[in-house]
């Protein structure tokens, strides 16, 4: 991914993007103040260079019958290629885990992991987590309420070109 240093429309257009992905370009233009194929040309420069680095749907787990949202705090035995391989590979495999972060401290990962039920939740943790043999150890916190979520970074702390936009 390219470092990009970027200019006041440049940072308009993601925050519009960020605030909906499907806005049609002409909208997306006139709420930054460019004309069309300009805003255009900028949204593929920002694309190409790996600043904006896809679209999605956001689903509503609850609504979809996944009640169970979970954090996995997960320790390997080592750090060697050929013990953590088969955790990649199963990380990557399992549809259940939604994120995956390694991390400094008592932990060696954290887990965002998600099911339709406990009774399922705790068989994704038995036949597939724990069936890794480099894991050596799980503690996983369950979400009660989410309090916040949003996909939006913060963009104060973009680096602009001076003299931009």
């Amino acid at each position: 991914m390219l470092n990009l240093i970027l200019d006041d429309y440049d940072v308009a257009i993601l925050a519009e993007l960020q605030r909906d992905g499907r806005v049609a370009n002409r909208a997306l233009a006139e709420r930054v103040a460019l004309s069309a194929a300009p805003c255009w040309r900028r949204v593929r420069a920002l694309e190409r260079g790996g600043v904006i680095g896809g679209y999605a749907a956001l689903l509503e787990p609850a609504a979809i019958g996944l009640d169970i949202l979970a954090f996995a705090h997960v320790s390997l035995d080592n750090h060697h290629p050929e013990s953590r391989a088969p955790f990649d590979a199963m990380v990557h495999a399992a549809p259940e885990i939604l994120e995956c972060y390694m991390t400094s401290g008592d932990y060696d990962y954290i887990l965002k992991i998600v099911a339709p039920d406990m009774p399922r939740f705790e068989r994704f943790l038995s036949e597939t987590l724990l069936r890794v043999p480099s894991v050596r150890m799980v503690n996983t916190r369950f979400v009660l309420r989410r309090d916040k979520q949003t996909t939006e970074l913060p963009l104060d702390y973009v680096v602009r070109r001076a003299g931009a936009g």
